[in-house]
């Protein structure tokens, strides 16, 4: 019955987890949130969530990279949040900025992570319309689109480098904020896919996204 669909959270120690944990249950998943990499096998859906520096997120995740990988090529979902989809592309321009040299993303959506370049301030923080740039099955149900009568719905953002995946393809919604920059990327087989914003902290908007995911496991 897809109500109690087993949702595993990552603890990899950086990350809202009661927040998203919350979210998640009233979206109807039954959660555990685990350090334990062989839970994940026994999930229905995996969440990486993540508040932070890309390097630190990458480190902190190191010990988990083979089972999120074992996730990534089966066809249960994992979802990335905020810096936990960040960590699904190659890289991220923040370890060189920060001079850490380069540090390895999961590298499931094949990019980079770069920083808000323009006059705009940073990080970008609060409230922004959604676009939905093509169909996935997060996004049922969240209006607003392309050309469409419909203002975006609104979600909630803190951060200060975004998406740039190498394939357009992988971008499902996007935001404005001086430059249009993916709100949701996704993987070619669409069961890798996260959300620059935070969908427990993005209200009705939100729980439609927390609840497609739930749908999804």
């Amino acid at each position: 019955m897809d109500s109690h669909a087993d949702v595993v959270v990552v603890d990899y120690g950086l990350g809202n987890l009661r927040s998203v944990t919350k979210g998640l249950e009233r979206a109807g998943a039954s959660v555990t949130i685990s350090d334990d990499p062989e839970r994940f096998d026994d999930a229905d859906g995996v969440v990486l969530p993540g508040v932070g520096a890309f390097r630190e997120g990458m480190e902190n995740a190191d010990p988990y990279r083979d089972a999120l990988e074992d996730v990534a090529a089966s066809d249960r979902p994992l979802f990335g949040i905020c810096l936990g989809m960040q960590m699904l592309l190659s890289e991220s321009e923040e370890a060189d900025h920060e001079g850490q040299g380069a540090v390895e993303g999961l590298g499931f959506v094949p990019g980079t992570n770069v920083r808000f370049r323009g006059d705009q301030k940073v990080p970008h923080m609060g409230w922004n319309e959604l676009d939905v740039t093509r169909e996935h099955p997060l996004v049922t149900g969240v209006e607003g689109g392309r050309g469409g009568s419909v203002d975006g719905e609104h979600a909630y953002f803190v951060h200060s480098y975004y998406a740039d995946p190498e394939n357009d393809d992988a971008i499902v919604a996007e935001t404005d904020y001086g430059v249009t920059f993916p709100a949701i990327v996704a993987n070619d087989d669409g069961t890798v896919f996260g959300t620059q914003f935070h969908p427990e902290k993005s209200g009705e908007t939100g729980l439609t996204i927390l609840k497609n995911f739930v749908d999804l496991c």
